[in-house]
């Protein structure tokens, strides 16, 4: 979901194999798809598919709070995998509607921006987190190490949450739906 090259960035260059790539918008850091082994079948508009037999729904969104006039449009993508359902806002840069929340149906696992700047800020993101209520929040889009764009650490989207909510997952982990926690966990993957 929204592979960069790592150079532009001012990061190592990620290696990564997939067999699906879902992109929600054509900038620089998230739209590098030739970086991906495995010839991925690459989704980058918003619509109901199934691809490789997953069934993908792409809701249109902004990237700003300005109806995506500083920015354009995001893609929020939702799927299911062993009965899992995943939800990857992109670069959200708005507050979600009730009527788009609602679209979005059971959120198991979020992936939410949190560095603020060009996406939502973290008081906004633990809003939608409160709103939503996945079984597990996933914050990304956060600064950290030689990253060259200046938005705010994760630290702020985490501060306030007790440390027992907070699981630290290194950089993969493997689960299924029984093992999901049943109040919300901040799963934190290493960088």
């Amino acid at each position: 979901m929204d592979p960069h090259d790592g150079k532009s960035i001012g990061i190592k260059p990620p290696v990564v194999k997939a067999d699906i790539c879902l992109i929600s918008h054509d900038h620089f850091d998230h739209n590098c798809s030739r970086i991906i082994h495995g010839d991925p079948t690459v989704v980058k508009e918003a619509g109901e598919r199934e691809v490789k037999g997953l069934q993908i729904i792409g809701i249109s969104t902004f990237h700003d709070e300005e109806e995506g006039a500083k920015r354009g449009r995001n893609i929020v993508y939702r799927f299911e995998m062993d009965g899992i359902s995943f939800v990857h806002l992109g670069d959200l840069g708005q507050e979600l509607t009730d009527e788009e929340i609602a679209s979005l149906g059971r959120v198991d696992v979020l992936f939410i921006p949190v560095g603020g700047v060009f996406t939502i800020d973290s008081a906004t993101a633990r809003r939608l987190v409160e709103r939503v209520r996945p079984k597990v929040a996933v914050p990304m889009h956060f600064h950290y190490g030689g990253l060259s764009i200046t938005i705010s650490p994760m630290d702020e989207f985490l501060d306030g949450i007790p440390e027992d909510d907070v699981l630290r997952v290194g950089n993969e982990i493997e689960f299924t739906r029984d093992e999901l926690p049943s109040q919300t966990e901040f799963w934190v993957f290493s960088p």
